[in-house]
């Protein structure tokens, strides 16, 4: 396979920094990766506006009224990262100067936000995935890039 072959075109990415918000970093076992998560966050998201890479993050916001909450949260009785909360918010060390910011309500980048016309609007041909949660947001965001036919790597440090 050579560069111009569509599974591996990186020449038009965009970065996605996705949850990266203090919620998620309540968790004990993020908890110690937070400051090393956060500078290659940092240095990954410099690097993408020096090259002129569309920088894109994306939060997991819910009402506390419970009409954005998943089946889970309304299985458990137990919402979370609500609008206006301190855990809702982004990491303070984050540097998001000039990032375009997407509000999603469920695991996936994709699902009911307007990110896909974004990243149409910028002509991104490929998408470059950082942040938490690999399992579950960092998963379903690659799965819909991929049904989509954008190529996607994974910052694996970041």
């Amino acid at each position: 396979m050579d560069a111009t072959d569509s599974t591996s075109d990186f020449r038009h990415p965009a970065l996605l920094l996705i949850d990266l918000q203090r919620g998620f970093f309540a968790d004990p076992g993020l908890t110690a990766w937070r400051q090393q998560i956060t500078a290659n966050c940092n240095r990954l998201a410099a690097a993408a506006a020096r090259a002129g890479v569309p920088v894109i993050s994306v939060s997991t916001v819910h009402k506390d009224d419970r009409s954005t909450w998943t089946l889970k949260m309304l299985e458990d009785g137990q919402g979370y990262l609500f609008e206006g909360t301190a855990k809702a918010g982004y990491l303070e060390e984050l540097e998001l100067a000039g990032a375009i910011e997407v509000v999603k309500r469920r695991d996936s980048a994709f699902w009911n936000t307007e990110l896909t016309t974004l990243l149409l609007q910028r002509r991104a041909s490929s998408l470059v995935l950082a942040g938490v949660a690999t399992d579950t947001c960092i998963r379903a965001t690659a799965s819909d890039a991929f049904a989509a036919n954008l190529p996607v790597a994974v910052a694996t440090d970041a």
